[in-house]
């Protein structure tokens, strides 16, 4: 069976990699914005769940009978939602706000089959971000800009993203981008790994 990424996440393809799981890429082109918007009164995870299930279903539209795994990621602080950064400023101003604030990583994986959604899952993750001086900042923008634009929360946890933090609370693969074991689960219910 064929599973295809509806992503082209260096960090996704890398946690897939690792767990050896054999899959094709093709990156998903949808517009988030306009599936938000139909969204009023959703949770974060509910959002990052139906964005992930947006994601698959553009791609198993284009091939019939794959299943596709979609994923996506939000970041809250102090109730506001943050997407990715669109310049290196605003990323500035993202890290400035997160500076001594816990931030909610919310990550969701959905498989697709054809028009039906076959599984989907979110997960949280509360980073407890370090008061950072604008010394810092301008030190890691310069390290780290243009890659984290295209990370919400403006990090990279693989990287040197991981100084933004004292402390973690919830597993890595969620703070990666994905909740890689319950997908991993469900890759077997669907046998394209070995139980």
């Amino acid at each position: 069976m064929t599973l295809i990424l509806a992503s082209k996440s260096a960090s996704r393809r890398a946690m897939l990699d690792a767990a050896g799981v054999t899959y094709e890429s093709v990156p998903a082109d949808i517009d988030e914005r306009a599936v938000e918007a139909g969204l009023a009164g959703a949770s974060p995870a509910e959002v990052a769940e139906a964005l992930a299930v947006a994601k698959a279903a553009a791609v198993a539209a284009l091939h019939p009978q794959a299943l596709v795994l979609g994923s996506d990621s939000l970041v809250v602080a102090a109730g506001r939602r943050f997407d990715k950064p669109r310049s290196r400023e605003e990323a500035g101003e993202h890290l400035r706000f997160f500076s001594g604030k816990v931030m909610e990583l919310h990550s969701a994986a959905a498989l697709v089959r054809d028009a039906g959604c076959e599984w989907s899952y979110a997960s949280i993750a509360r980073l407890h971000v370090r008061e950072l001086s604008d010394a810092f900042i301008e030190h890691y923008l310069t390290l780290e800009w243009p890659e984290i634009g295209h990370t919400v929360g403006a990090f990279r946890i693989e990287g040197p993203g991981v100084q933004l933090f004292e402390a973690i609370e919830g597993d890595q693969f969620t703070v990666l981008g994905m909740p890689l074991l319950p997908l991993l689960g469900a890759l077997r219910e669907e046998g394209v790994l070995i139980a």
